[in-house]
């Protein structure tokens, strides 16, 4: 994996690439708020929360999720994906996140023609820095086309960061920044949300919640350094199994490399929406 940098920054977290050479293998993945994914190897389908099944596509935008999603590739698989903050998910897909929660789409309908000529393009690279440098035209070219993210926007934006970064938040603390920083009202900001993040102010509330505590958790907190947040252990549990796919016994026994990597790097952040650096969200 790797940050983004540059004039993508205010809108992607981050870059990765995947490979795994095995004929068939199957792994879960934690909620996320929306990635764009170039599948140059391999070939599979994940099966949502809600037990519908949908089958990867050569170039794929994954919304954002409720729960942990469940993937069975059939390999080897070669994957090269862009993590989007809630602000990049705006600038770059332009579609309301709610209505691809839990869904992908076809990307190479999406983007412009262009699109299946980068994958055809990255199939030949080797190395994450080369995809990143093969990419980026594409999606500047992207945000550029989409119409920009409304300046009001953009302190909504903050306060639901900061509220998130915060113990344990509460819902009325929400609207309350919200509200001073930007003047809207709680219908606006149920609005923006699932706009923005794909859910409502409760299940962001949820989602954070429980992915502080697996990371924590994963990173060797004792459980009753965790559950404080929590009505008791027994819904901690349940909660991070939820949203991550995993218990608090086999995240630390043995998870998925790539949910490693978040949960166990700070400097990745274990959700981009959450606390991204200290950057200017609005278009150069």
């Amino acid at each position: 994996m790797k940050k983004a940098t540059g004039r993508l920054l205010p809108h992607v977290d981050s870059y990765f690439l995947y490979r795994c050479d095995a004929d068939e293998f199957e792994r879960t993945e934690r909620v996320d708020l929306g990635q764009i994914r170039f599948l140059l190897e391999g070939e599979g389908e994940v099966t949502y929360p809600d037990g519908h099944v949908e089958r990867s596509k050569p170039i794929m935008v994954c919304g954002p999720g409720t729960a942990a999603a469940h993937y069975k590739l059939r390999g080897p698989v070669t994957c090269f994906g862009v993590t989007l903050r809630a602000v990049g998910w705006k600038a770059l897909i332009g579609l309301p996140a709610h209505k691809f929660t839990d869904h992908n789409i076809d990307g190479s309908k999406l983007f412009c023609e262009k699109a299946a000529a980068l994958l055809q393009q990255l199939r030949g690279m080797t190395t994450l820095d080369q995809m990143i440098s093969a990419l980026a035209p594409l999606l500047i070219m992207r945000q550029e086309e989409v119409k920009p993210v409304p300046e009001p926007h953009f302190p909504f934006l903050e306060a639901v960061r900061e509220w998130a970064a915060s113990e344990d938040p509460t819902i009325d603390e929400l609207y309350a920044a919200i509200s001073e920083t930007s003047g809207l009202g709680e219908r606006q900001v149920q609005r923006l949300c699932l706009e923005y993040f794909g859910n409502s102010p409760a299940k962001l509330k949820r989602k954070f919640r429980a992915v502080r505590a697996a990371m924590q958790i994963y990173q060797g907190a004792p459980m009753m350094d965790v559950v404080g947040p929590f009505a008791d252990q027994s819904h901690m549990i349940n909660e991070v199994k939820h949203f991550t796919g995993h218990t608090p016994t086999s995240l630390r026994s043995g998870i998925d490399p790539v949910l490693a990597v978040t949960l166990g790097d700070t400097g990745f952040r274990f959700l981009p929406e959450v606390f991204p650096e200290e950057v200017d969200l609005r278009r150069n």
